[in-house]
């Protein structure tokens, strides 16, 4: 039974879910009205020859199969689809071989890639598991161990690959919380969302994040400066929410018990050499040095080494990503150089996107939609066109991200996070996530458009 005040607490939790649906429906309603009548203003804008329409149809048979997941009654997934469309954009004369060879944004595959590297010699060396051992088992309460695993990820997240910090700290959640015999559902969830809402911070923070670097050249001191507070304020909202929907978790003076950390299986000179290298990274990137160079020299420096396997190293690479990557840049180019011209795009004023408010707005829905890598790359020529790309950009990198917390599937780290703890017999179902993301992404998105405009 919950006392008096864990029923005020659930009575209030649920009014804000309430009104957070209300509110953000409305504008989603609003949002995409206005946004689907635009894009057919657009299309029509043109005069739809051969080319013309081969690019709209696979364009949007590209972004559908990316919106489900898989293709209907087909094996065939996103990379897949990217793949195709990009053949397609080739083949059926849209875009000659060259040109989409250029299309190609090999600064973002290559720090894409170089992460990826790093990342996986930082797991593979035990370093996470030390750190977040030393930081999380020294928390004495139920709320000192909501805080420990909300910092620890969104800290991590900040500069490396969010999605392979989930890898990372699902598992040592659902162990904790086994050791300390609690309930393991609020820790999980804290995972996903500290993990989307630390990732806006950098560039490095998230691939969405990594495409907006390298076709904004935003320096990444710059980036980092706009959106940290961003991230620092949603981390505190994601803290807030969850003791806020499980009082009984966490609004007691219960202590936990003494728990000795699991082992670290830690290799120590691999940890030494891949921190340092990750931190002289860190240090480079501020200095202003090219993300992708300075990623890729430190991802190939790791690779030299006597105590991991390269193969290793390569089956922690998520290839399909980068492959994704690649399709997306020529079927957006396919499209762009038949459809969105620059004179079409101005034709429409660039459905009024230099308000930060309508562009979070718009930015969120369609990462909802196709998931948010696709819908940046979709945004660029109305972006780049703007009277202030920058700050244009900075707002496409906030929304996208923090959309991510909106619903379960919303992002690919809430998808790692829901299926790791399912395989150790944990549910997290699609109201129990969006009972608190729906709120949150509302709340961190206003504050994020109100920053930035």
């Amino acid at each position: 039974m919950l006392d008096s005040g864990d029923k005020k607490s659930s009575s209030f939790a649920s009014a804000l879910v309430a009104v957070a649906l209300v509110f953000f429906g409305a504008l989603a309603a609003a949002a995409g009205v206005t946004l689907l009548a635009r894009l057919a203003m657009l299309f029509f804008a043109a005069a739809p020859d051969g080319a013309h329409v081969a690019a709209v149809i696979v364009f949007a048979a590209t972004y559908f199969v990316i919106a489900l997941g898989e293709a209907p009654g087909l094996r065939l997934d996103r990379a897949g689809a990217a793949l195709l469309g990009a053949s397609l954009m080739v083949g059926l004369g849209v875009l000659p071989l060259d040109e989409a060879y250029r299309a190609i944004d090999f600064d973002t595959i290559t720090l894409l890639l170089g992460m990826m590297i790093v990342v996986a010699n930082l797991r593979l060396s035990g370093f996470f598991r030390l750190a977040s051992n030393f930081v999380v088992t020294r928390a004495k309460s139920p709320l000192a161990l909501l805080a420990a695993i909300v910092l620890v990820t969104g800290a991590f997240s900040a500069f490396l690959v969010n999605d392979a910090i989930c890898l990372v700290m699902t598992p040592l959640a659902l162990e904790l919380t086994k050791r300390l015999k609690r309930d393991p559902l609020p820790y999980l969830l804290a995972v996903p969302m500290a993990s989307n809402v630390g990732s806006v911070a950098t560039i490095t923070g998230n691939p969405q994040n990594m495409i907006i670097g390298g076709l904004s050249h935003i320096p990444y001191g710059a980036f980092a400066a706009a959106l940290w507070p961003v991230a620092a304020f949603g981390l505190l909202v994601t803290f807030a929410l969850l003791a806020l929907f499980y009082p009984r978790e966490f609004l007691s003076r219960e202590r936990l018990p003494e728990a000795a950390p699991p082992p670290a299986r830690a290799r120590g000179f691999l940890v030494f050499k891949s921190v340092s290298v990750t931190l002289a990274m860190m240090g480079l990137f501020f200095a202003g040095q090219p993300v992708a160079k300075v990623a890729i020299v430190g991802g190939a420096l790791l690779l030299v080494t006597r105590h991991v396997k390269a193969e290793k190293v390569y089956r922690e690479i998520d290839w399909p990503l980068l492959l994704m990557f690649v399709g997306l840049f020529i079927v957006v180019q396919g499209l762009e150089a038949t459809v969105l011209t620059p004179q079409a795009v101005a034709s429409i004023g660039n459905f009024d996107l230099s308000d930060a408010g309508v562009l979070a707005i718009v930015s969120a829905i369609l990462s909802n939609l196709v998931s948010n890598v696709p819908a940046v790359l979709a945004l660029k020529p109305f972006v780049a066109g703007a009277a202030d790309p920058q700050r244009a950009w900075l707002v496409v990198a906030m929304a996208s991200t923090l959309a991510g917390n909106l619903t379960l599937i919303g992002s690919v780290a809430n998808l790692i996070v829901a299926e790791r703890a399912r395989a150790a017999g944990v549910s997290i179902g699609f109201w129990a996530y969006f009972k608190i993301g729906a709120p949150l992404t509302l709340v961190t998105i206003a504050f994020g458009a109100w920053l930035l405009s």
